[in-house]
């Protein structure tokens, strides 16, 4: 069996053993103030805060927020130390990092990649319908980069969190729900 499911220039296709049982764990961004990011991923996107960690010494937090059901919520151990293990060992964590006193230097401002020069362009959130996510976003005020039905890719969306990182909002099958209706 291939090892990749596609080509493209550049891949090895030798299976690497050294790195069995590594997990793509977590991305993180800059926050200039946690209080409306928090509120942005837990109220708007819905994501759980699983795990805080200060580090007084060094005027840092850290935010490390995921997408759990009730059930993989009940997963989740109540001792910091072993909650601390497990948020480094799940796949698909986004950590927040707030740099204390930003959130009082109203000139502050994080670079969100998509302006000059590029770089980082934005992180992904798949939902079950697009259509009803962004509804549900425009009545909230979300701030718009590109509504379901705007440019030439139709049925996807792209909003901006409170310091202008870009997220897409997609919907798993409608690339594939496309290609049958068209």
């Amino acid at each position: 069996m291939p090892r990749h499911f596609e080509q493209a220039p550049g891949l090895h296709d030798a299976v690497v053993p050294e790195t069995e049982g590594y997990v793509f764990n977590q991305t993180m961004l800059r926050i200039k103030d946690p209080a409306q990011s928090m509120d942005f991923y837990t109220r708007v996107l819905g994501m759980r805060l699983v795990r805080k960690l200060d580090f007084p010494e060094m005027k840092f937090t850290l935010y490390f927020l995921a997408y759990l059901d009730d059930r993989q919520a009940q997963m989740v151990p109540g001792d910091d130390g072993h909650r601390t293990t497990f948020i480094f060992g799940r796949e698909a964590m986004l950590e927040l990092t707030h740099n204390w006193g930003t959130e009082d230097d109203d000139s502050f401002r994080y670079h969100d990649g998509n302006e000059e020069p590029q770089g980082f362009g934005h992180i992904g959130v798949a939902v079950p319908d697009v259509y009803a996510a962004c509804d549900r976003f425009e009545k909230l005020g979300v701030d718009f980069v590109k509504r379901p039905d705007d440019g030439k890719m139709k049925g996807l969306a792209f909003i901006r969190d409170p310091d202008g990182y870009w997220i897409e909002i997609l919907q798993p099958d409608m690339m594939e729900r496309q290609r049958k209706d068209g």
